[in-house]
């Protein structure tokens, strides 16, 4: 029975001595982490950071954060950011985000994210280069504004990014009752007949990257797409339905190659809204709804765009049509 309690008591003092020792290490991680980009010329600064979690966890809360790039421009501020993760296994480790707003700047410029049950998880494969297994965002109620007005909000977020072989990775996105705000729909010219969120925002991808998504991608270089199968982007609004998918390959330039095929129903809504949104002048709408009609009487449904367009040589064509120059895919 001594024996017995001896070993019981030599484990818990190993597993303490354990718990500390790891939840020293993560505090120092995130410390070093800050250090490092401080080093680099980043604004990387945060007020405390704080341990916790005895036993079975390991907790860092970190407050007061300021982070900014200035290579790229972007900037986050937020109040309060709380990591954890099993005390057997940290690179297992959930991040919950502050309810309160987070500062966004970009070049774009300034904005806040209020959003309700942030939670980040991430799995990482053991080993320093800590690889990325899977990423998910999770989030109830969340907006985004811009001063008093609000740039876009929704029900719900769910962001999922699971490495299925090497430096690939499915990618699954959807937004519940996403809804442009009233300054996007008052740029837009958009009329009152179109509702104010969206009855389906969704995407699902397959995309391999250049290298793995590991702790590289925050000290180094982001990786960067090379092939990107678009199973499905499917956006539904009102009358418009709109449906893309995409097989393409990257060049180390960005540069796309490939087709994408777009179903679009009730096509001339469409050109309403880009007509009224000063997207479509109104001398080319003739020739658009001219070219859209044929190619829509083409499939078989007059109502219904159902075309393929071909990405080749940086540009962007409509069968032998040129339509313009292809957007350059990198990842800042």
């Amino acid at each position: 029975m001594r024996k017995i309690l001896w070993v019981i008591l030599l484990a818990g003092l190993a597993w303490c001595g354990w718990w500390f020792a790891a939840s020293s290490g993560m505090r120092g991680a995130v410390a070093a982490w800050f250090d490092a980009r401080s080093a680099e010329g980043w604004q990387a600064e945060v007020g405390t950071i704080e341990g916790g979690g005895f036993p079975m966890t390991l907790s860092a809360g970190l407050r007061d954060i300021a982070v900014a790039d200035p290579a790229a421009g972007v900037a986050v501020e937020t109040a309060a950011l709380d990591i954890t993760a099993p005390a057997w296994w940290p690179g297992d480790v959930t991040v919950t985000l502050d309810e309160g707003p987070i500062l966004l700047a970009s070049p774009l410029g300034r904005s806040t994210l209020t959003m309700q049950d942030g939670v980040m998880a991430l799995a990482l494969h053991p080993g320093t280069a800590l690889e990325l297994e899977q990423l998910g965002w999770t989030a109830g109620p969340w907006q985004v504004r811009d001063g008093a007005a609000t740039q876009m909000s929704a029900e719900s977020l769910t962001l999922t990014m699971t490495q299925t072989d090497g430096a690939t990775y499915d990618l699954v996105a959807f937004a519940d009752a996403f809804a442009p705000g009233d300054a996007i729909r008052a740029a837009l010219r958009l009329p009152d007949s179109i509702p104010q969120a969206f009855e389906s925002l969704r995407m699902q991808a397959t995309v391999g990257f250049d290298t793995p998504w590991d702790r590289r991608a925050l000290d180094q270089a982001r990786p960067q797409p090379r092939v990107i199968d678009l199973h499905l982007a499917e956006a539904i609004w009102g009358d418009v339905v709109l449906n893309l998918s995409a097989d393409l390959t990257v060049d180390v330039a960005g540069v796309p190659d490939g087709t994408v095929t777009l179903q679009a129903e009730n096509w001339l809504k469409m050109l309403d809204l880009a007509q009224a949104a000063g997207i479509l002048p109104p001398q080319f709408r003739g020739q658009a709804e001219g070219l859209l009609g044929m190619l829509a009487g083409a499939s078989g449904n007059e109502e219904t765009l159902d075309v393929e367009l071909t990405l080749s040589g940086g540009a962007v064509r409509l069968g032998f049509i040129p339509l313009g120059p292809a957007p350059r895919l990198i990842i800042r």
